[in-house]
C-alpha cells in the first residue's frame, strides 16, 4: 500500500459546502475521506454521496452501538449506501457486533455490490488511564483495548479503531491481516487538540498502522494541499524505516 493511500481526511466541519471544498482540493492526493457524527448530522447521506462523486471512498463514522436488531438494521442501510468502511462501538457486545457483520454481508450480496469494511471502535483517543478507570474499565488502557480488538476479531469484523500508541501489542496478538486504523495522529507541527494517546504520521507508519486518519491539521490549515503533502512525505519516511 502507497503512502497516500494509507491517509484518511476526515471531513470535520459542519456543512456539505464546506466539506466538498475539502474534498475537491485533495482528492488528486487523498483517496479515502472520514464522514463523522458532525457531517452526517448535518446532511446525511448527501455528504457520502457527494464524496462518491468525486470517486473517492468513505468511511463512514458513526459508532454504531444499540440493541442488535437495531444496529443490524442501521448496518443493512450503511451498506446499501456503498462506504468502504463503517464503524461499530465493540462496548455494544459480540451479538451486536455479529449481527452487524451477517446484516451487512447479506445486504451486499443481496445488492451485487462490496461488501463495505467492518471496523470495531475500542477507547477513544481522548481517554487516558484515569479515564478508563472511572468509567469501570479497568486500570490498563492496552489491556481494556486489546480484549476488546479481540472480541472484535472474534465478531468476524475486519479491524479495530484504535490509537497508534496500541498498534505494536495489537498486531502482535492479532497478525498482519487485521485492519488497524488509526485516529489520534499529530504531526509535529499540529497541535494536540483533545487527542491524548497520539502519533506523528511519520511513528505511526513506522509501527504497522494500516491507515492514519487526519482531520484538523488538514481541514483547518491555511494550505490544506500543503498539509497532505507534508503527511504523506512523513507516512513514506515512516514505511521506509
Amino acid at each position: 500500500m502507497q503512502a497516500n493511500d494509507k491517509l484518511i481526511v476526515a471531513l470535520d466541519v459542519p456543512t456539505l459546502e464546506e466539506a466538498e471544498e475539502i474534498v475537491s482540493l485533495l482528492v488528486p492526493l487523498v483517496g479515502i475521506f472520514k464522514i463523522g457524527l458532525q457531517l452526517y448530522s448535518s446532511c446525511g447521506p448527501k455528504a457520502v454521496e457527494m464524496v462518491q462523486r468525486y470517486g473517492a471512498r468513505v468511511f463512514l463514522d458513526l459508532k454504531l452501538h444499540d440493541i442488535p436488531h437495531t444496529v443490524a438494521d442501521a448496518g443493512r442501510v450503511i451498506t446499501g449506501l456503498g462506504v468502504g468502511m463503517f464503524t461499530l462501538h465493540v462496548a455494544g457486545g459480540l451479538s451486536m457486533l455479529r449481527a452487524a457483520v451477517q446484516a451487512a454481508r447479506e445486504e451486499a450480496l443481496a445488492r451485487g455490490i462490496p461488501c463495505p469494511m467492518l471496523l470495531g471502535v475500542t477507547l477513544l483517543t481522548s481517554l487516558q488511564v484515569e479515564d478508563v478507570r472511572r468509567i469501570g474499565l479497568g486500570t490498563s488502557v492496552i489491556d481494556v483495548v486489546q480484549r476488546w480488538a479481540g472480541l472484535a476479531r472474534e465478531a468476524g469484523l475486519d479491524g479495530v479503531v484504535a490509537s497508534p500508541r496500541e498498534v505494536r501489542v495489537l498486531r502482535l496478538a492479532l497478525g498482519p491481516e487485521f485492519i488497524l486504523v488509526c485516529p489520534g495522529i499529530r504531526p509535529a507541527w499540529s497541535g494536540l487538540g483533545d487527542q491524548k494517546r497520539t502519533m506523528t504520521p511519520r511513528e505511526a507508519a513506522r509501527v504497522g498502522v494500516d491507515y492514519l486518519v487526519v482531520g484538523r491539521p488538514i481541514v483547518e490549515a491555511d494550505d490544506p494541499v500543503q498539509a497532505v503533502t507534508r503527511i504523506i512525505q512523513e507516512i513514506e519516511e515512516g514505511l521506509s524505516c
